[in-house]
């Protein structure tokens, strides 16, 4: 190993190329600052090599594979409905480099440094990074911690086979699974389950009988009848018993909900785990950076760790394991080492899974509404109802808006349907904005268009919906409060 001799002065460091580390490089540069980044592996972090790009790949694959009745009765043949998996796989190589070369060409237009490396602290203000035999030294005014996160098997599965598949494992997959067994119910087990059930798949999901899927309960209840409608078999587990490997598949063993010990075999056993902050290489305990009992870092409103020069973002601090919340960390990050006042706040953070159809969660349920001693009112639109969902064959779902009964102010908005993910957006801005149930009411919706499912569903609140049958109650509310 060759070691610099001279450390070498950098004003911001950010360890970690993925879309935190990336988006707080830019932000920074856009402020003024110089940036060095650092990156050990592939430039996008696990969320574009191994993550959330990879298994969105997926999920438009069997989105779109499931569409193939709708276009035989629009006149597009489809007769062979045939699938090459060795395709998609192609696909997502192709489309994951073509990400990953922009992110880099991007870096390079903003005059950002990145070396690559494995970092550790060796002080507070000073960071060594070892690429082969090359070890060089950087002294800082600045760090910010992005490395990410790893997968981990459940405490309670302690040995792992090759049909055992964590996350960043099941899309690198060669070919569609006979029966794959998904353990989990958080929103990567149902978008695996969807689609590799659409890709061709038997697919068998075991879910936690004391916990339920991440949505409101009557999205719950739609996401079982859909994957009953696809013949996927939902079973509860109360407890896990164990696995067994053999060369011609895998058995899961558990305890029922009925205290009853079942069974199942499958070629392959999907379960989306845990995850650990990616730490252990960087050396920060030796220096007090304080953590949680998890081994998160950390962090305040201004992702400031105890060590104020120190700061981290992302899978690394305490918080939701999301893109969303470590690129927005990012910005906000670099803005303040910017000089600049910021505030982050995840409150409504939207909760989707590209499932088939897709779903997005924003705001109260109305469980958790009601446990908080609200007031409410709910409206559910079904999609069946709405024209544009008729035109294009996606009819299954709704829109539920959950309002309080005494302000009108919405509290929640859920949403199981084509378009979900998009639509996601603007409800997160309705909720942000405090909006009340007319602010919804008063724009002008394009017809026909998903979209108008939002309004019905508000107008639904007071029995105004026209695409609905009547609802007495509310008509009755109507006429009360006149």
């Amino acid at each position: 190993m060759v070691v610099g001799e001279i450390s070498q002065e950098r004003n911001l460091i950010i360890i970690g190329g993925g879309p935190g580390g990336y988006s707080a490089a830019i932000r920074a540069i856009q402020l003024g600052l110089s940036v060095t980044l650092i990156e050990q592996s592939d430039m996008g972090g696990v969320c574009l090599n191994e993550g959330c790009v990879p298994s969105k790949i997926y999920t438009h694959a069997a989105a779109k594979r499931s569409e193939t009745a709708h276009l035989n009765d629009i006149g597009i043949s489809t007769m062979d409905n045939s699938f090459d998996f060795h395709k998609l796989s192609a696909y997502k190589a192709k489309v994951i480099n073509q990400l990953k070369a922009g992110i880099e060409n991007l870096c390079n237009e903003n005059k950002i440094e990145i070396i690559r490396g494995k970092a550790t602290f060796l002080a507070v203000n000073k960071i060594g990074v070892e690429n082969g035999h090359q070890f060089d030294i950087f002294e800082f005014k600045q760090a910010i911690i992005a490395t990410g996160s790893n997968p981990q098997l459940p405490a309670e599965m302690r040995e792992k086979g090759n049909r055992i598949l964590l996350p960043h494992e099941l899309f690198q997959l060669e070919e569609v699974p006979v029966h794959l067994i998904v353990r989990g119910q958080d929103y990567i087990a149902l978008e695996a389950a969807s689609s590799f059930a659409a890709l061709g798949a038997k697919v068998s999901v075991v879910k936690d009988c004391d916990v339920n899927y991440l949505f409101d309960d009557s999205i719950n209840k739609e996401l079982d009848r859909l994957f009953k409608k696809r013949k996927m078999k939902v079973y509860k587990e109360k407890k896990f018993i164990s696995t067994k490997e053999t060369e011609d598949g895998i058995y899961l063993t558990f305890l029922t909900d009925k205290d009853e010990e079942e069974t199942i075999q499958g070629s392959h056993l999907f379960v989306s785990g845990t995850r650990k902050p990616d730490l252990e290489t960087l050396g920060i305990s030796r220096f007090g950076i304080e953590q949680t009992s998890d081994g998160f870092i950390k962090i305040d409103g201004n992702m400031q760790t105890s060590i104020s020069s120190i700061f981290a973002i992302g899978d690394v601090a305490e918080g939701p394991m999301l893109a969303v919340k470590a690129i927005k960390q990012g910005k906000a990050a670099a803005a303040f080492i910017a000089g600049q006042q910021v505030e982050v706040d995840f409150t409504f953070m939207p909760v989707v899974a590209h499932t088939i159809p897709p779903v997005v969660s924003v705001g109260l349920s109305e469980q958790k509404a009601r446990d908080f001693g609200m007031e409410i009112r709910t409206s559910k639109f079904a999609l069946g109802s709405n024209g544009y969902a008729t035109i294009t064959g996606k009819r299954d779902g709704f829109i539920k808006i959950i309002s309080d009964a005494n302000t009108e102010v919405i509290q929640g908005i859920h949403m199981v349907g084509d378009g979900a993910a998009e639509m996601s957006g603007s409800f997160v801005q309705l909720l942000e904005m405090a909006a009340k149930e007319e602010d919804v009411k008063f724009p002008n919706y394009i017809h026909p268009g998903i979209n108008e499912g939002l309004l019905e569903a508000v107008e639904g609140l007071i029995g105004q919906a026209i695409h609905s049958a009547p609802n007495l109650e509310s008509h009755k509310y109507k006429i009360k409060h006149r």
